[in-house]
């Protein structure tokens, strides 16, 4: 079988990036506490057991989104997983069998697991979500103690976590703290009427940084182990774990008056150069970039975006980079030379949040670790 020579796209992952992000998470949490590292989606497009086993040696859990992905990461690493969505029915037995922590939502959740539990040895351990503004799932606060003393009583099943999240918390700073000041104190209502105890964790990246004076015991490790921030203002020496790359697959001079690309919503004010690059939004490249003023780098300049970004392709102006030639590297997401074409300005310029631009990479976007 023929491989391939060279990559047509690909992203770059730094693993002494990932520790360093880790060590800055460690240092804020405080020692006593746990980390779950956040690695569903894979690893926000990062590419989750390779950056699992860069982190394994200095964390306590990870957590994925299903029961696919915590498969697929139990056959490369022992360590606990947390599966953080609700299961559906037929999940709850391999989940049981494979010993993976579910997060539930309420007594009738608990009582599933209860049931296929039975005989197992030490029973399944819950995450116990509370539904403290987010919406989404959980048990709402005014039922958490009698429903929490339901799954106390249950056999096969023990309380592993209590967890809620935080829907605002690069938004809203006077909720946000109300909303943990509440759940703190369900929580202490919560250790009297439990006979056993568990761990809490509320805190993810941005909640970790701008709302620390309660750490709980756990925190959750996301977008700071990429090094994504999660706050605008957030100064903190991460380092960006990921550059995207690709190659410039064609090199053309066209004349003035020319169209660029579908829609011909650019056409050429002059002669120019231009070169085709092997990226397109089916690696992930978001089309909303197109006509955004979005540019990538090519020996450490930056070359515009013109006209639309299609399915497999794009085309940048590459007039004044005129040594350029193809099969050359052009970096769509991270630093070449002195220049950055960072995670937060493609966001900014396609109008979403910074996570999506990473977790939209596609499969066929080849990650390869540094």
């Amino acid at each position: 079988m023929t491989e391939l020579p060279t990559p047509r796209c690909w992203v770059e992952i730094s693993c002494d990036a990932l520790r360093h992000n880790l060590t800055l998470a460690k240092k804020q949490a405080g020692a006593a506490v746990e980390l779950l590292a956040i690695v569903k989606a894979n690893a926000y497009g990062h590419g989750m057991l390779g950056v699992a086993r860069a982190l394994a040696e200095s964390v306590q859990l990870f957590g994925v989104a299903n029961l696919e992905e915590a498969l697929a990461l139990r056959r490369e690493l022992a360590h606990p997983i947390i599966i953080l969505g609700p299961a559906l029915p037929e999940e709850i037995t391999p989940i049981v069998e494979n010993g993976f922590i579910p997060s539930v939502s309420t007594l009738e959740e608990a009582e599933l697991f209860s049931h296929s539990g039975r005989g197992t040895s030490g029973g399944t351990k819950l995450n116990v979500k509370i539904d403290t503004g987010m919406g989404r799932m959980g048990m709402l606060e005014n039922i958490a103690v009698a429903t929490l003393k339901g799954i106390a009583a249950l056999s096969d099943v023990t309380v592993h976590s209590i967890s809620t999240h935080l829907p605002v918390s690069n938004e809203d700073a006077t909720f946000t703290r109300e909303q943990l000041a509440r759940f703190s104190g369900l929580v202490q209502q919560l250790r009297e009427v439990v006979p056993y105890s568990f761990k809490v964790h509320a805190l993810q990246s941005a909640g970790l940084f701008a709302f620390n004076e309660e750490t709980f015991d756990i925190v959750r490790a996301g977008m700071v182990l990429y090094g994504i921030p999660s706050l605008p203002d957030l100064k903190i020496d991460l380092q960006p774990a990921m550059t995207w790359k690709t190659r410039v697959a064609l090199i053309r001079d066209v004349p003035a008056g020319h169209g660029i690309s579908y829609g011909r919503t650019f056409i050429t004010p002059k002669p120019m150069r231009v070169a085709t690059l092997s990226a397109g939004y089916a690696d992930g490249y978001p089309r909303h970039l197109s006509s955004r003023d979005a540019s990538v780098l090519i020996r450490g300049n930056r070359c515009a975006l013109l006209g639309r970004v299609t399915m497999d392709l794009m085309v940048v102006d590459v007039t004044d980079v005129p040594e350029v030639k193809t099969g050359e590297e052009a970096v769509l997401m991270g630093r070449q030379g002195d220049n950055e074409v960072s995670c937060v300005e493609l966001a900014d310029r396609a109008g979403t949040i910074t996570w999506e631009i990473t977790t939209r990479i596609g499969s066929r976007v080849q990650r390869v670790y540094t």
